[in-house]
């Protein structure tokens, strides 16, 4: 008998893309008088997913309720089993307008540095569209006549929520809406960091002598704008494991490396930390300060950084100030520094920093290799 279970690799849906889910299903009750039972659902990343509603109903044209149960695949967080929920209604005065709002168990912001309006929902960029866009396709031409308020609520949200590290970021009430491409890859799984070695052990067997590690989607589409001139073999997204991706670059013989990253896990890489997963180690806003200091900001704003709880606050005092080009210059630097420490003359580093819309806004070189 086994002792330890096998982890699998199958990937489950984000909040976000049930959220979108079961808003369109109450749109088609509103438009058609009835729920239906299963809706094909328009995922961030484009593709087309089948999603079981439950608790469907409407009142016969003025408002409708969907429910999607969220499955995280096999890497269940928090969140696996919440009860999505949608209820959408017309809005005589308004023809056109989709006007999305947060109910129970949907965190409220209270605190700049996440990118959303203080006092709104905690529903990201990207589910807060995509949810518009599947209820603008289901709805059809009633928009022509109509507007909708589609309220997303949580029922265990507020519960769920203690789980999470939303209150200390100042999101209170109930979780966060969240999502990029709508698909949950088991990334703390052995089989993904698994998949990481792999594909780094491939490209260099197919003579690659460059890797490009990301942290996720959204970095390698920019990367991959960045660097239309290599092999698609060279794209690797490692997820959290940049330990293993390095460790298993130096093996193969890789020449160059290139990190492709946003503020937040770069804070991560600059401080030393391998392992890059928000729950393994906090960021360092001692160090955000220093950069910011080093960038140029006055005193009073650097220790509110580092009085802060994210990065993505200092990315965004530092933008106010217009000092955004040399933060992160400055943060793509001390990533370059702090792994030549730990990977001395193995490979030359290139660094690509990118904004929250995935466009340049730094870049960091060191000529590590022997």
């Amino acid at each position: 008998m086994e002792k330890t279970k096998k982890k699998g690799t199958r990937t489950g849906f984000t909040t976000g893309a049930c959220a979108a889910a079961a808003a369109r299903a109450a749109t088609l009750g509103l438009v058609n008088g009835e729920v239906p039972d299963n809706v094909k659902c328009q995922l961030p990343n484009d593709q087309w997913v089948n999603f079981s509603i439950i608790d469907g109903r409407s009142d016969g044209g003025n408002r409708a309720h969907a429910v999607v149960v969220k499955d995280a695949g096999d890497d269940p967080d928090c969140t696996h089993g919440a009860h999505l929920t949608a209820d959408v209604c017309l809005i005589t005065h308004a023809p056109g307008t989709v006007l999305l709002k947060g109910g129970f168990g949907v965190g409220t912001i209270t605190m700049p540095g996440l990118g959303l309006t203080v006092g709104g929902p905690a529903i990201n960029p990207v589910p807060r569209r995509n949810i518009e866009d599947n209820v603008r396709s289901a709805a059809g031409t009633l928009l022509d006549k109509q507007g909708l308020e589609v309220t997303i609520s949580v029922p265990e949200g507020e519960a769920m929520s203690k789980k999470t590290l939303n209150a200390r970021l100042g999101i209170i009430g109930g979780i966060s809406i969240l999502g990029t491409t709508g698909i949950v890859r088991p990334y703390s799984t052995s089989a993904f960091r698994a998949s990481v070695i792999q594909g780094i052990e491939v490209a260099a067997a197919q003579g690659q002598d460059t890797v490009v590690l990301t942290t996720g989607g959204r970095t390698e589409k920019f990367v991959m704008n960045e660097l239309p001139h290599l092999d698609s073999a060279c794209f690797i997204q490692m997820g959290d494991f940049l330990r293993y991706a390095l460790d298993t670059a130096v093996k193969a013989g890789v020449h160059e490396v290139i990190i492709g990253g946003m503020v937040g896990k770069l804070t991560k890489m600059a401080q030393g930390e391998t392992i890059t997963h928000a729950g393994r180690a906090e960021v360092s806003t001692a160090l955000l300060a220093e950069l910011a200091r080093d960038s140029g900001a006055p005193p009073a704003v650097c220790e509110d950084i580092r009085a802060a709880e994210t990065a993505r606050y200092a990315a965004e005092r530092m933008t106010e100030l217009g000092l955004v080009d040399a933060f992160h210059n400055a943060l793509a630097q001390r990533v370059v520094h702090t792994l030549a420490k730990r990977y001395p003359h193995k490979f030359t580093l290139t660094v690509l920093v990118c904004d929250f819309e995935g466009n340049k806004i730094a870049q960091a070189q060191g000529n590590h290799h022997e």
